[in-house]
């Protein structure tokens, strides 16, 4: 049986240059599918009147493939290539996608693209296993540090392109006009929106199946014996929970965006809702435009400088700083919650400090992810490491629907505030992998 740290392919040295033909498109094609999960999927099913609860719930519980994809991840390694898995994952998802499109419009629509947003899930994390494991037998310690920026910019790029331009031509196509008229329903709009979807991650498909790099592939071993499979299974785990400080980092990684997880699952149901109710009563269009489109630049923005400051300076000197970056901006909200600024400028300029200030705290946030990840079995560790950062997601976001519902927006986004304070304790006292050692 071959160990599970040696992959089977053995990509070539990698220049930076190089790298710019498949980074961004990789990194693009992962982000896309956990927007349109997490962001997309709760926007469509806001317009087509499912309550707070049950959106916050159902789309969080969607966060459970990424939470427990160490579970298969050795897989990716044991059987097939990492190259394989990225472009077959990749026609699932666009198949799920045109799913959702087809659903849309049913009577049953809520559980049926709720089955087609589980598949898409599944297939996405198991993308994320194959698609980061190629990335960092690829790239030295060096140009991850140099790319990690890039890279995270390219994956919010996806953003853009999710919660920005689907949902604001779901808008377009659905948002009545001054006389009330659309030109299409809702549902309707939602279909044609992920219609679009579907064809752009299909394109992904084809374009990495013929122009992802072709490492040269070892001979392949025998897999062996379904008992040697499972002790090279259970080795994966125990290593990564043998690493020095595993209960400091695994409180990092769930605890680090617990404000920000709250913040995110309701953030867009406030931006739409009715002022009377709370909200500040944003039109499909204007939410896409302010938050996914402009917000989302800036937060481009920040995981670019963020991965210049890191690679410059190191971890070390800024993993607090950037932690106050993705958590002192969700106090914001609370004041757009009272004082329900009439202003598109005034709520545009909140979601902006807020991005950016995102993008520069999870550049941190994946930096240290990569560097706690490397060593033997870096592919799975790495993939648990991310697991963890969907648990962090998934349990806060579960229940804030709830919260929102009895608090009302305005102190929920008070208890959100209050939430980034165990995030900041935790890193403040995180010990730091030694880099060297890693290398």
């Amino acid at each position: 049986m071959r160990p599970l740290n040696d992959p089977v392919e053995k990509p070539a040295s990698s220049t930076r240059l190089a790298a710019w033909s498949w980074i961004p498109t990789l990194y693009f094609a992962e982000g896309l599918p956990l927007i349109v999960v997490m962001m997309v999927a709760t926007v469509m099913y806001k317009e087509l009147g499912i309550s707070n609860t049950q959106i916050a719930l159902y789309t969080s519980l969607l966060y459970l493939p990424w939470t427990i994809k160490p579970l298969w991840s050795p897989l990716v390694d044991l059987f097939g290539t990492q190259r394989g898995w990225v472009v077959m994952m990749q026609g699932v998802i666009a198949a799920a996608m045109a799913g959702v499109a087809y659903y849309a419009p049913s009577q049953s629509f809520f559980v049926a693209t709720l089955a087609c947003f589980w598949v898409m899930a599944i297939g996405s994390a198991t993308h994320d296993i194959a698609a980061d494991g190629f990335y960092m037998s690829t790239m030295s310690a060096r140009d991850q540090a140099w790319f990690v920026g890039i890279r995270s910019s390219f994956y919010r790029l996806a953003t853009i392109a999710g919660s920005g331009l689907l949902v604001m031509l779901a808008g377009y196509l659905g948002d009545p006009n001054a006389e009330g008229e659309s030109l299409y329903s809702r549902a309707d709009a939602w279909s044609w929106a992920f219609t679009a979807a579907a064809l752009l991650y299909a394109g992904f498909a084809v374009y990495h199946f013929f122009f992802l790099p072709r490492p040269k592939a070892s001979p392949r071993p025998t897999v062996g014996s379904f008992g040697q499979a499972l002790d090279g299974f259970v080795e994966v785990f125990v290593s990564f929970f043998r690493k020095p400080h595993i209960v400091w980092a695994v409180a990092y990684m769930l605890l680090y965006r617990f404000s920000e997880a709250q913040l995110a699952k309701l953030k867009a149901p406030f931006l739409i809702d009715a002022r009377e109710e709370g909200g500040i009563g944003l039109a499909t269009m204007q939410l896409g435009w302010l938050d996914g489109t402009i917000g989302v630049s800036l937060l481009t923005l920040g995981g670019i400088l963020g991965g210049l400051i890191l690679a410059r300076d190191g971890l070390e000197r800024w993993i607090f700083p950037m932690a106050l970056a993705i958590n002192l901006p969700n106090a914001l909200y609370a004041w757009l919650a009272f004082a329900q600024p009439a202003s598109p400028w005034a709520v545009g300029a909140v979601i902006a400090v807020e991005q950016l200030g995102y993008g520069l705290g999870f550049s941190a946030y994946m930096l240290y992810m990569l560097y706690f990840s490397r060593g033997e079995h870096q592919t799975a560790h790495y993939a648990i490491c991310t697991g963890f950062m969907a648990l962090g997601m998934m349990i806060p976001g579960m229940f804030c629907g709830r919260v929102q519902e009895l608090l009302g927006y305005d102190w929920f986004f008070v208890w959100v505030t209050l939430s980034m304070i165990p995030s900041l304790i935790v890193t403040s006292l995180l010990p730091l992998p030694n880099v060297e050692e890693t290398e």
